[in-house]
């Protein structure tokens, strides 16, 4: 069961916010996920990302496969020492 992390949609219409979710690559978007490990609103001036490192550190380390978009966000906003 290949896991990957990627994001799962809440919020109303026009309104998106993303957790940022460890799931199966099996579970669809917005279902059943392992863990939460953080959080995305697009709509602010300032984009909010929040990413709890020490966790994503763990489920990379254990071969989860981030999507590009996830990727991408982890590459601007996580701090990763």
């Amino acid at each position: 069961m290949p896991v990957k992390i990627r994001l799962a949609r809440g919020g109303r219409k026009k309104r998106p916010f993303y957790r940022i979710v460890v799931a199966s690559s099996e579970a669809p978007r917005d279902g059943r996920f392992i863990e939460n490990i953080g959080t995305y609103n697009p709509l602010p001036m300032e984009t909010e990302v929040k990413i709890n490192s020490e966790r994503l550190q763990y489920w990379l380390g254990q071969g989860a496969k981030p999507t590009d978009t996830v990727a991408g966000l982890i590459k601007r906003y996580a701090n990763l020492s």
